[in-house]
């Protein structure tokens, strides 16, 4: 399988559309733990295209009650995007801040223990600081805002390397 470009464009755009306001094509998960990591899913997907719907372990929305694991978890979308087995889907590694690119995706621990945001970088300034990396999400609703303002304490970032396509 190869691996095709990411579509960065269309991510950041699908984020500024609707960063401030909900897919009618898209459960809200607001108030059901949050609403984050489904954001980021669907801002992926527009860059992607393509959804994996290997059941548990793949990546996909079908409707409120059928959808993968890792399109609403935190932890379970890093581990898709990680994946080590060639499969449908986007693909992403660990990077450093100096790496991201608009598209990529951030993860922020708050306590420490576990990833618990998963917004979506929409612009890198230089120098590449927490103050010039801006970043779209849902869950504590933002466009355009700094990744400094998020008081944090644990933070892992994935660049988005391309699509496996079928």
């Amino acid at each position: 399988m190869e691996l095709f470009p990411y579509d960065r464009k269309a991510a950041v755009l699908y984020a500024h559309e609707w960063a401030y306001g909900r897919n009618p094509a898209f459960y809200d998960y607001e108030h059901l733990g949050g609403d984050c990591t489904n954001f980021a899913s669907q801002c992926i997907y527009a860059g992607s295209g393509v959804m994996n719907f290997t059941p548990t372990y793949g990546w996909y929305y079908i409707d409120a009650n059928q959808k993968a694991p890792a399109w609403t978890g935190v932890p379970y979308l890093y581990n898709f995007l990680t994946r080590k087995n060639t499969s449908l889907g986007p693909v992403g590694e660990p990077c450093g801040l100096e790496e991201l690119l608009p598209g990529d995706l951030i993860q922020l621990s708050f306590k420490g223990i576990e990833f618990q945001h998963s917004p979506i970088v929409v612009s890198v300034g230089t120098p590449v600081t927490p103050e010039n990396v801006l970043v779209a999400a849902h869950s504590y609703d933002a466009d355009n805002r700094p990744l400094s303002t998020y008081e944090y304490r644990a933070i892992r970032m994935l660049h988005i390397v391309g699509v496996i396509r079928p």
